[in-house]
């Protein structure tokens, strides 16, 4: 067992390593952020000063090999547009997409299951196939069109919810949390279903079509000449086993959920980090994106990370094959 862990960790290094490498060298086609630093009435002395300041005129692998370095400390640099330091941003903005983060993920699994369960369950039910066939609109609709409809409805039409912000916000230790106010849970509410509407119905798919294939097992049929209930059957044994492979699609879901936050926040001008990426590229600001990159494939790789370690706990022939 310490033999796989010890793999899996070697290679989540590798995989943060070639995409801090992949991120740091499409930066520097991105643009030069001495022309949005210095006025338009710079000259090539202010120019070559600032650039030798910001560290731009050393080679790339000297650049990316600092960055490395700092990034391991926790120091991603300064900020070109807002000229503080990027840890220190990011820790601002951080709570509002984790927060978002958390409830789409607990919406997409507590949904996700519960309708791919009752879907097995009622397979030939109208509800059922109601359910499966609106299932097909979070599958095939864009993230950011599923957004612009729900504030159309709830915000436009109703009025019921706010189409953009956090809402009221209190600091709790130095966390900035929108879950103590009324605003900032009805805030929360269409950013959430926005975010975990695919996730859910990929989770709900997967489920219904895993139960229906423990459903048809030997040791299922046997259960039922037993003499079992129908609650013992489906949720202590069916889903039970149902879970095993489900518990490494929730894992990459959970990922996904943070690393395309950004497409949400956008939307809803939500103030998270996906948000604080979309206006550095605007303005070119290298250490902000740099960083953001870092701190999703580092949230990416550490879910994966614990989802191979816990479905090697749970299928031990993993461990052999691996």
């Amino acid at each position: 067992m310490l033999s796989f862990i010890v793999k899996r960790v070697g290679q989540s290094v590798l995989v943060l390593l070639i995409t801090g490498l992949v991120a740091f060298s499409m930066f520097t086609f991105v643009g030069d952020p001495i022309d949005n630093m210095l006025g338009q009435e710079r000259t090539i002395e202010d120019v070559e000063r600032l650039r030798e300041q910001l560290g731009l005129d050393k080679p790339f692998v000297v650049q990316y090999y600092r960055f490395l370095e700092q990034a391991v400390q926790g120091n991603f640099g300064v900020s070109y547009r807002q000229g503080r330091p990027v840890a220190e941003i990011l820790l601002e903005r951080a709570p509002a997409t984790l927060e978002l983060a958390a409830v789409s993920g607990i919406f997409a699994i507590l949904m996700g299951i519960a309708l791919g369960v009752f879907t097995a369950i009622r397979r030939n039910g109208f509800a059922a196939n109601l359910i499966m066939s609106a299932s097909l609109i979070g599958v095939s609709l864009p993230t950011f069109l599923i957004g612009i409809l729900l504030i159309y409805l709830f915000s436009v039409e109703l009025g019921w919810l706010p189409s953009f912000g956090r809402g009221d916000t209190v600091d709790v230790g130095g966390w900035t949390t929108g879950f103590l106010t009324a605003s900032g849970l009805k805030a929360l509410i269409l950013p959430s279903i926005t975010l975990g509407l695919y996730q859910m119905t990929l989770i709900m798919r997967l489920v219904r079509s895993e139960m229906l294939e423990v459903l048809r097992q030997d040791y299922i049929r046997f259960a039922k000449a037993r003499g079992l209930s129908d609650r013992v059957i489906n949720f202590r044994h069916a889903l039970k086993n149902t879970m095993v492979p489900v518990i490494t699609v929730i894992g990459l879901q959970l990922g996904s959920i943070i690393a395309f936050a950004i497409i949400t926040e956008t939307v809803f001008q939500w103030p998270g980090v996906g948000l604080l990426f979309i206006n550095a590229i605007q303005f070119v600001d290298i250490p902000v994106m740099a960083a953001y990159l870092m701190l999703i494939s580092v949230m990416f790789v550490a879910i994966n990370l614990l989802v191979d370690i816990l479905y090697a706990f749970i299928d031990p022939r993993l461990r052999v094959a691996a």
